[in-house]
């Protein structure tokens, strides 16, 4: 069973996959950092569930 994530956090992320698709790598700290640039998200927690889901969604499209 996997982590079940609230449908915000997924829209953001497939927002800024969609708009910065060869910034996002498989790397979380990578997408940590560019969440944090490219998003007003002021909150840590959000920042690091929208980057585990990037990565997570990246590792799964590349496969």
């Amino acid at each position: 069973m996997g982590n079940i994530r609230p449908s915000f956090i997924k829209s953001r992320a497939l927002i800024l996959v969609e708009m910065y698709p060869d910034q996002f790598n498989a790397d979380f700290d990578n997408n940590k950092i560019l969440v944090s640039q490219y998003t007003d998200v002021s909150n840590k927690r959000m920042r690091n569930w929208i980057a585990g889901y990037i990565t997570r969604y990246v590792q799964r499209r590349r496969d």
